[in-house]
């Protein structure tokens, strides 16, 4: 594959690379993974139902692209990540995909895709800002951008911490942000609404108890409440669909465009194979 920034292939910071390996083991199966993806591919779907290539900004283990590439069979699947570790993975899970080693902040792409996604990679950045006008010139003109951040505040605890978030989004911080780099709003709604009590109270119980916080208890959950909060977040995800915008809720979707009048940009920065 090609390294945009082989500098930082192993220490790119906003993540821990050994935490991918746990990821690998224990995503397919969480509730919040797999509704999430469920929601990423009805965005997909409803926003860019013609769609002949994707990129995905900071692919991780590359579980997302997997979901994209069976449900998505004849769109070219293309996906970044800072880390070699995270593409290792990822490479197992969709084999035939395009990856690159790359600094998000910093695409050598100029008006290549039809649609973009970013899932839960913005809060990782501190020049977040940076990342979406990058995302606006990556995209086609009347292409999309697909987006999933942590939200509010105040939920803010151990878990974030551990994650490596440099924030949590307010929805109007996150909207003029997308607003700022170019793009025009299409969809914004909480999710993992339903849920939004227990999140509280979990949250809550970390504070408490920071010092014993264990942070793969958040991924190796219970079957039996992994089933029910799975049906929960479906529940979220069946009003999105019908159209409902949800106000509160531990995460928040954005679809935005950009332009259709908007022209593309060059660059001139160099790469190297890996």
């Amino acid at each position: 594959m090609v390294a945009h920034a082989p500098e930082m292939a192993n220490e790119g910071g906003g993540f821990k690379a050994a935490y991918f390996a746990e990821l690998f083991r224990l995503e397919e199966a969480h509730f919040w993974f797999r509704a999430r993806n469920e929601l990423i591919l009805w965005a997909l779907r409803t926003f860019m139902p013609h769609a002949r290539n994707f990129l995905e900004v900071g692919c991780g283990t590359g579980y997302v692209l997997s979901g994209i590439a069976t449900a998505r069979p004849g769109i070219a699947l293309s996906a970044s990540e800072i880390f070699v570790e995270g593409l290792y993975h990822a490479r197992q899970r969709v084999p035939t995909a395009q990856f690159m080693q790359m600094d998000a902040r910093r695409m050598p792409l100029a008006g290549e895709y039809d649609a973009i996604g970013a899932f839960d990679v913005l809060e990782h950045i501190e020049e977040d800002a940076a990342v979406l006008t990058q995302v606006h010139k990556a995209l086609k003109p009347g292409g999309i951008l697909i987006l999933t951040v942590p939200q509010h505040p105040w939920l803010w605890s151990a878990s974030d911490e551990y994650a490596c978030h440099v924030r949590r989004y307010t929805r109007g911080d996150i909207e003029r942000k997308v607003r700022e780099a170019g793009l025009e709003l299409v969809k914004s709604t909480s999710f993992v609404t339903t849920l939004l009590p227990v999140m509280m109270l979990s949250r809550a119980l970390q504070k408490r108890n920071k010092h014993t916080f264990d942070a793969a208890k958040e991924l190796d959950i219970n079957p039996v409440l992994n089933r029910v909060f799975y049906s929960l977040m479906k529940t979220d995800i069946a009003g999105i669909k019908l159209g409902l915008s949800y106000a509160t809720g531990g995460s928040r979707l954005i679809v935005a465009r950009k332009p259709s009048d908007a022209g593309t940009f060059s660059s001139n920065k160099t790469s190297e194979p890996v």
